[in-house]
């Protein structure tokens, strides 16, 4: 017989204490919730918008040489429609590496903003072509002096328009990689207004 006998009470007592308890709770999960297939057991899964995301991404990857070539075919005729559109508005975001940058701009500016003799030579070479084939000796002879006149008139007044621009171009862009800016204005000159690309964005007589 034990020396130190345990009260009735207090075995009653922490049994209906123990019952009472409230069990833990497990923790609760979202059912609903995308698991990565790939993810180990126990880990929580990717969300829904990176779940979304990457199959995304995984389905615009080409998975052959035509599929390839057909979407660079399709990003090289967006380029090109997005140049063409910054020839017409001069969007400097879009347009070809040559046109690109403020030196460029300025010499384009410089040479829309003013008349040019090299701009009508298309149109005289034509009327000046037209009287040489006549056969007439007087006509012809005309046409041989009005073609001399006009290419000596066409290179001085690009001479001219060469050192004007240099000049200004010195002027506006001090520290500014200039080679090859004053040889693009003066192409520039040989094309008509109405064809030249980029667009002009200068009215003529307007000082860029």
């Amino acid at each position: 017989m034990s020396p130190h006998p345990v009260p009735l009470d207090f075995v009653f007592r922490s049994r209906s204490k123990e019952e009472k308890a409230p069990a833990v709770q497990a923790p609760v999960t979202d059912s609903n919730q995308p698991r990565d297939p790939q993810a180990p057991k126990g880990r929580p899964a990717p969300k829904r918008a990176m779940a979304q995301s990457q199959r995304r991404s995984v389905t615009n990857t080409p998975t052959t040489r035509k599929e390839a070539a057909k979407r660079q075919r399709d990003e090289r005729r967006t380029q090109m429609a997005k140049q063409r559109e910054a020839m017409a508005s001069g969007d400097e975001r879009y347009l070809p590496a040559r046109d690109k940058g403020p030196v460029r701009k300025f010499a384009r500016d410089f040479v829309d903003s003013r008349f040019c003799v090299a701009e009508f030579f298309l149109p005289l070479a034509v009327i000046i072509l037209v009287l040489s084939i006549v056969q007439v000796p007087q006509l012809q002879n005309v046409a041989l002096l009005a073609w001399l006149f006009v290419i000596v008139l066409i290179i001085v007044d690009s001479i001219a328009t060469g050192f004007r621009l240099k000049k200004r171009l010195n002027e506006r862009f001090p520290n500014e990689n200039k080679k090859g800016a004053v040889a693009y204005g003066l192409m520039r000159t040989l094309q008509m207004r109405r064809l030249r690309l980029p667009k002009p964005q200068v009215k003529r007589g307007e000082r860029p």
